[in-house]
């Protein structure tokens, strides 16, 4: 006994050094990080370089160091468009920017109003008598609506510029349901409320499928209108809808394609396009891995401090999914949410704008966010939204309070229809044996019993509380726009709306994008000729965050290579995976009634697969064998 004593005794003190020197190890490296923490820098006379290595979003999701550390690799990076259209219109008016350089060799997209926002800035320092550059080794179609806007667009001459058009297939697991015999219990009202196809069909509703052609119609029409005013002598037609035959006009070459197309404006490498930026802009530190004198933009920002003077105007964004509890920034957590407009009621605002950017989500969250919003009303504060790419479903459901409605032609809005689905696998188990028996007392005793299945009345009940929250929205939107519910209701069962079209049925009120809603909000909040300023609402950002947004946005460089056709399509693969991950979680996960539009979603760059999301998929998986 006194051996094995000793050597539990060892292993313990084994173990309490190993724990010791990890604690050392672990601080040693905070500590380290943050006395390297890069300073914010000073501005180079020279060039403004956006090395756009990531997606274009609303708002920027919050870094979760933990997360970071535990996954070994950083998350997909994320620039807020407003911070990238500052940006460019102070370069547009600062003689110290000669030059604007868009780096995209590693750009993961962005939404087109984002896109078309952030091409009217650059027409704006090329007004102001400044070259805009931009560099890709390939062109996808938000790479080309960039591109479009520059005075000099440059690929890689092993590069392609290729433009596909919004659109592709949704996966539908009918089929899969079926086979391993899930009972997938769905209650919808709304036969245009696309979003549990899925999981009762085994291809598109005739409703869906107008639905996506109107929608996907519209938003391709829009960016073909955006490129071609950008570039008017540009063969724009001919090269999307036959590319493998431009390509064999320009000798099989696809980079040779592109510039007789006049989607590019000439074909040279990073070296040939940093030569020529280097002319424009100047020499920069021999030790630096770029030649030419440059700023980033994260300096750029730190240097040019939003200047507030005046009237206040509160901004709340309310950016991708509406979920239960306290989630985001990056999502629109109802509770954090609520509390945000809540905390700044009284803050002496003169108008709230709320800038929503959702396909929806959770119906419960969009309520909780919607009564916050109406409590600014009622203090008589005016409230007016601003809807971007998306404000559908849930989130239309959160823009009911305003008095005015702006949306922009290609917003994808309305989807006012609701549903839930909730799995129970009786009929599975009964094919291994499995079966199920009790005693009620009231037919709901028990229940939802997801193992021995659902009562009729059960059903009935869920149905009736999903009726019950479409009536609740159909009674929200037709007291906002003036209407009956029986009205909304014709225009509503779920069907999705471009922005244009909203305004002709009466759910938006005027065609105008951010900047538009934030002048009628200072008009209405009695500012007149005054100075005001827009002041986003947010938490205050823990300083763990603050320094890894820092550093990663200083230390950027040529770490990740440049992509090829190949290898960009498979990176942006992930928002199919996203996609797919949703439906999936979507039937499984424990969530409400939902106001969510699945036509929507997803974002470009996709929903991160994480590792504690791959359980569900390898279990499915392991069936299939």
């Amino acid at each position: 006994m006194k051996f094995a004593s000793k050597i539990w005794k060892l292993l313990v003190g084994i173990k309490d050094a190993l724990a010791l020197l990890f604690l050392i190890l672990f601080f040693g490296l905070i500590y380290a990080a943050l006395t390297a923490r890069p300073t914010a820098g000073h501005v180079q006379k020279g060039a403004l370089l956006l090395d756009l290595d990531g997606t274009v979003v609303e708002e920027k999701s919050q870094i979760d160091p933990l997360s970071v550390l535990m996954a070994g690799e950083a998350p997909t990076h994320e620039y807020a468009a407003r911070d990238i259209e500052r940006a460019l219109h102070l370069a547009a008016k600062d003689d110290r920017i000669k030059v604007v350089v868009l780096d995209l060799s590693r750009f993961m997209g962005g939404r087109f109003i984002h896109l078309k926002e952030i091409g009217a800035a650059m027409d704006d320092v090329r007004k102001a008598g400044k070259p805009v550059l931009t560099f890709a080794n390939v062109y996808l179609d938000d790479g080309i609506q960039l591109a479009a806007h520059s005075s000099e667009a440059w690929l890689d001459p092993m590069g392609e510029a290729v433009a596909a058009g919004p659109g592709g297939t949704v996966n539908y697991y009918k089929g899969l349901i079926d086979r391993f015999k899930v009972n997938a219990h769905v209650y919808r009202v709304g036969t245009h409320k696309s979003a549990v196809e899925p999981y009762m069909r085994s291809g598109m509703s005739p409703e869906a499928r107008g639905d996506y052609e109107n929608a996907y119609g519209a938003l391709w029409d829009a960016w073909k209108a955006d490129v071609k005013k950008a570039r008017p002598k540009a063969h724009i037609d001919e090269l999307v809808s036959n590319p493998v035959a431009a390509m064999k006009a320009a000798g099989g070459d696809f980079a040779q394609a592109a510039k007789v197309a006049g989607i590019v404006d000439r074909l040279g490498d990073k070296t040939g396009f940093d030569k020529r930026v280097t002319k424009l802009a100047g020499k920069g530190d021999a030790d630096d891995d770029v030649p030419y004198a440059y700023t980033r933009l994260a300096t750029w920002l730190k240097a040019n401090p939003e200047k507030q003077q005046g009237a206040k105007i509160a901004v709340v964004t309310i950016a991708n999914e509406i979920v239960d509890g306290d989630a985001g920034p990056g999502k629109a957590g109802g509770d954090r949410i609520a509390k945000l407009l809540d905390d700044n009621l009284k803050e002496g605002y003169k108008a709230l704008v709320v800038r929503i950017d959702s396909p929806g989500g959770s119906a419960t969250a969009a309520e909780r966010i919607r009564r916050a919003i109406q409590r600014w009303r009622d203090a008589r504060i005016p409230v007016v939204v601003s809807m971007g790419n998306l404000a559908a479903s849930g989130g239309y459901w959160v823009s009911t309070p305003a008095q005015k409605v702006f949306a922009e032609p290609a917003t994808i809005t309305g989807s006012i229809g609701v549903f839930a689905v909730i799995p129970s696998f009786e009929k599975t188990l009964a094919d291994f044996g499995v079966t199920s028996d009790g005693v009620r007392t009231t037919p709901l005793s028990g229940q939802p019993d997801v193992l021995g299945g659902f009562t009729p009345e059960l059903n009935d009940l869920l149905q009736s509380s999903v009726e019950n929250t479409y009536g609740k929205f159909l009674g929200l939107v037709a007291k906002a726009r003036g209407r009956t519910p029986a009205q909304i209701d014709a225009i509503g069962q779920g069907r999705i709306w471009p922005g244009a079209q909203a305004k002709e049925l009466g759910l938006v009120d005027e065609m105008g994008n951010l900047d538009t809603a934030l002048a009628y909000a200072a008009k209405a909040g009695g500012v007149g000729n005054g100075k005001w300023y827009a002041e986003f609402l947010h938490e205050p950002v823990d300083p763990f965050t603050s320094f890894f947004e820092d550093f990663e946005a200083d230390s950027q460089g040529d770490a990740a290579a440049a992509y090829d056709f190949a290898g960009l399509i498979a990176a942006r693969q992930q928002a199919q995976a996203g996609r797919a991950l949703h439906q999936v979680k979507g039937l499984f996960a424990a969530q409400g009634v939902q106001a969510y539009c699945m036509e929507c979603a997803p974002a470009p760059g996709g929903e991160r697969v994480e590792a504690k999301d791959l359980t569900l998929l390898q279990a499915l998986a392991g069936l299939m064998r």
